[in-house]
């Protein structure tokens, strides 16, 4: 998960047309992921700065992967073109860092050739054999004395209860994606069509629109009293929903004073060489005239070598300025502003990621049945996960609902805190396991197949992390992209910090948004998640100490130990207090 509310602030500077600055790449902070996670996966999305962009060569190989359907190429340049620099007034400044979409699969794709060739497949196999007999036991159990599978089954009724409910979800998740639309009005009608600049009302009547939408989609919950199931899918795609708001709108909006720019400039060079041909006219006229003549003459010429001179100047910048508005297109029909379109805008909304490009790399086909099998996993790994919370973790959650309806005092519930805590660490550990494969590996690559979309590496190999920040980068790739671009390197343009602020900056955003799913989950501000979000920093530093540097196992040890503990932790604070 990703923040989408406030981030929009933080680009409000780095992307106005001509003033953005391209932000340095942490080097410290990438260090882990350069030792670790470099040849865990085919699926590493690196994300460069235009300078070093011409270096970066594809890792993905088509003759690699005989099972997957055959991949367009895409451009050569993964990324909008540096402008060339001419030394007149106006220059044209550097860009924004942007991630490089390349086709790829994600590591525990049956169709990677290094998912069957690991040597750890078998494991993989045996997780999945064990889940399955583990969720059989269950059942078992429950079919032993209740009668039914599900046992008690109440989570199910509290998903399925009201019939009605589960409809208007669907309806209200439809209208909010259709709403996104509103941001394409911004850009085509507002600042295309009727000239607001971008960078002056343009990226405020993004930011009000995008503080409404957020508003809208969080009182909508509290407002039909939707039960926790209900309120934690709307809301958490409500926050994809605008983070892809977010990225469309600011990229566009940069791209709007680049194209401005690219008319004044073209204008100007029209203006210039009709003047030429004016002044070719007049000379001509004045040859015939004696010393005087030669004097117009040789005065029209020293002015026409100038001419000449800011021509080629003006023509060098708007053709650097074409190339930026074709971006990663293919063709002249994707670039700005013809991509301002109904079709590609929802085309966009659907693609499994939250950063916005011109063009992605795109498959030549769909395999139906490679999708079926992602969209019965999905629901398969749904089942498993209501079954699991149904055995262990709903009946500790009532048991701190019956301490509170008695009115237990706090410190005698709060005895009760390590008794829990050893009762649902293992669930959520499950629990956290099974929410990520269903997201990162089915869902994403089932949205990915329907929709041509072929770059699929959504995550890393993050079971391997040594340190926090390395978990931030390989966890979620799409969200960690999202946030490079536009709070990470935003802030530093934006506000001109430095990179350890930024970092502070961009953790604190993704905290601030994960605690308000807490908030719409639990109705109470704790700020617990915020906290424990919070204490990653100082640990990032602790991991690039003499004591943990170099370190794998400590390190991948401790990191573990968070993941084990965070969630149960969480859970047992927020039911107890």
């Amino acid at each position: 998960m990703g923040p989408g509310i406030g981030a929009a602030s933080l680009d409000a500077n780095c992307f106005r047309s001509g003033e953005v600055v391209l932000a340095p790449v942490d080097n410290s902070a990438t260090t882990s992921e350069e030792e670790f996670g470099e040849d865990l996966s085919l699926t590493r999305q690196k994300t460069v700065t235009d300078d070093v962009l011409s270096t970066q060569q594809s890792r993905i190989h088509h003759h690699d992967q005989p099972s997957t359907p055959p991949l367009t190429p895409s451009r050569k340049h993964s990324s909008p073109v540096q402008p060339k620099h001419h030394h007149h007034e106006g220059r044209h400044h550097k860009q924004f860092t942007t991630p490089i979409f390349t086709p790829s699969l994600t590591t525990f794709d049956k169709n990677n050739p290094l998912a069957t060739s690991s040597p750890f497949h078998g494991f993989y196999t045996l997780f999945w054999m064990s889940v399955f007999l583990f969720v059989v036991k269950i059942g078992a159990d429950n079919w032993r004395q209740y009668g039914n599978v599900l046992g008690t089954h109440e989570i199910m009724t509290t998903m399925f209860a009201s019939g009605r409910e589960v409809v208007v979800l669907g309806v209200a998740d439809g209208v909010m994606c259709a709403l996104t639309g509103v941001g394409l009005h911004i850009q085509k009608e507002v600042i295309l069509e009727k000239g607001v600049e971008w960078d002056g009302m343009g990226w405020v009547i993004q930011h009000a629109w995008q503080t409404g939408f957020m508003a809208g989609v969080v009182g909508f919950t509290v407002w039909r009293e939707w039960p926790w199931t209900h309120t934690v899918f709307f809301v958490m795609h409500g926050v994809v929903m605008v983070m892809k708001m977010h990225s469309f709108g600011f990229y566009n909006g940069y791209l709007s004073g680049v194209w401005k720019r690219r008319e004044r400039l073209r204008g100007r060079v029209e203006e210039l060489e009709k003047g030429m041909v004016v002044e070719e006219g007049v000379s001509s006229s004045v040859s015939k005239m004696g010393d005087t003549g030669m004097a117009v003459r040789r005065q029209g010429r020293d002015s026409e070598g100038g001419d000449l001179e800011e021509i080629n100047a003006l023509k060098n910048e708007i053709e650097s300025l074409t190339e930026e508005l074709m971006g990663k297109a293919t063709s002249p029909s994707r670039a700005y502003p013809n991509n301002l379109t109904v079709w590609n805008h929802y085309e966009y909304i659907v693609f499994p990621t939250v950063v916005y490009e011109l063009e992605y790399p795109r498959s030549n086909k769909i395999n139906v049945y490679y999708a079926l099998e992602k969209l019965v996993a999905c629901f398969g790994i749904i089942f498993v996960m209501i079954m699991i919370s149904q055995a262990f973790i709903y009946p500790v959650v009532m048991q701190t609902v019956e301490m509170k309806a008695q009115n237990m005092p706090l410190a005698e519930r709060f005895k009760q805190f390590p008794w829990m805590l050893l009762d649902l660490i293992f669930p959520f550990m499950m629990e956290y396991l099974l929410v990520w494969y269903l997201i990162w590996e089915t869902i994403l690559n089932f949205l990915a197949e329907i929709t041509y979309f072929a770059d699929r590496s959504f995550y890393d190999a993050w079971w391997n992390c040594v340190s926090w920040d390395q978990f931030a980068r390989d966890w979620n790739r799409p969200v960690h992209n999202f946030l490079l671009r536009h709070v990470y390197h935003s802030s530093i343009s934006a506000f001109k910090v430095n990179r350890h602020t930024a970092t502070l900056i961009t953790f604190g955003l993704s905290a601030c948004v994960h605690e308000l799913v807490m908030w719409c989950i639990f109705k109470k501000l704790r700020g617990y998640l915020l906290f424990l979000q919070m204490c990653q920093l100082p640990l990032v530093r602790l991991s690039r100490t003499r004591w943990l540097k170099n370190r794998a196992t400590l390190g991948n040890m401790i990191f573990w130990l968070g993941i084990f503990t965070g969630p149960s932790v969480l859970c047992s604070l927020y039911l107890i207090l």
